[in-house]
């Protein structure tokens, strides 16, 4: 699939291989400050992510705070 509602340089791209996390900064066992694509609808959201596990992480997006906005957990494909 590709991404058609991306803008700029992303705009009809595979959405498979695509960069949709960058510039996160470790902080322990989390990441925080940096950014998250949503391919769905092409927007950007702040974003922090900690492991829960060796395979397990858990990917917050969200709008200005960290309360407005939703959890993913993502499972290390083995």
């Amino acid at each position: 699939t590709k991404c058609d509602a991306c803008k700029g340089a992303n705009k009809g791209k595979n959405i498979e291989g695509m960069t949709i996390l960058w510039d996160l900064t470790k902080n322990g066992n989390t990441w925080e400050k940096g950014q998250i694509l949503d391919p769905k609808n092409g927007k950007i959201y702040s974003c922090k992510a900690e492991l829960d596990g060796k395979d397990v992480l858990k990917v917050r997006g969200f709008l200005g705070i960290s309360l407005l906005g939703r959890t993913q957990t993502w499972y290390r494909i083995k």
